[in-house]
């Protein structure tokens, strides 16, 4: 996983900002997972605010630009990174192709939607990583087309081991504008939490599955 350091922490400060991650460590939220958590990231709030939405563009387009070259197509999750990676196709004039969870159910019971053809250079956007499941679907179902996958890039990363190891696994690169740490550390700046909170939020972030149990 690759983040700039000074992106991350602009990142950081616009998604506090605008309330887009939340922290309540005495009341938990429940992800579908089951996961209990912290934290809440709802990157989709970013498209409410003009000004922060056109500076998470600039930044995809600029990672993009800088660490994959030459690129045909630009591939959407759905659904959060279908919204972004519109935006960043537009921007560089690019097709735009968005990728369901799974085949759906009726019509062409398409999971790949758009035009795209074997041996297209694509670029995955995400908006949020989790595990990284949900994204590297997206990659399997654009491989299984024939596509060339350059790699992903998504607004947030939590940075949890297991999405490293997936990413690894699958040889698929991916850059973050911002992840946890910087989150953290932007958080203790402005006050969101104390030096107290901060080894709880370290501690639920190594072990998220078991984290919910103890609160």
């Amino acid at each position: 996983m690759h983040v700039n350091e000074e992106i991350a922490r602009q990142v950081a400060d616009s998604l506090l900002q605008i309330k887009a991650i939340q922290l309540n460590k005495l009341v938990p939220f429940q992800w579908a997972s089951g996961w209990y958590s912290p934290i809440y990231c709802d990157n989709r709030k970013s498209l409410s605010y003009p000004k922060v939405r056109t500076f998470i563009r600039q930044k995809f387009v600029e990672t993009i630009q800088e660490n994959f070259g030459q690129v045909d197509v630009i591939a959407g999750v759905a659904t959060g990174g279908i919204p972004q990676g519109a935006l960043i196709a537009q921007e560089l004039e690019l097709p735009f192709i968005y990728v369901r969870s799974s085949s759906k159910g009726h019509g062409l019971k398409n999971q790949v939607e758009g035009v795209v053809e074997a041996g297209q250079r694509v670029v995955v956007i995400e908006d949020l990583i989790s595990t990284g499941m949900s994204g590297l679907k997206a990659v399997d179902a654009l491989r299984e087309k024939g596509c060339h996958v350059a790699g992903m890039v998504a607004i947030f990363t939590y940075g949890f081991e297991i999405a490293k190891k997936n990413f690894q696994e699958q040889q698929c690169p991916l850059y973050t504008l911002s992840d946890y740490n910087h989150l953290i550390e932007e958080a203790l700046k402005q006050g969101y939490i104390n030096e107290e909170d901060v080894d709880s939020l370290k501690k639920w972030r190594t072990h998220p599955d078991t984290w919910g149990v103890t609160v």
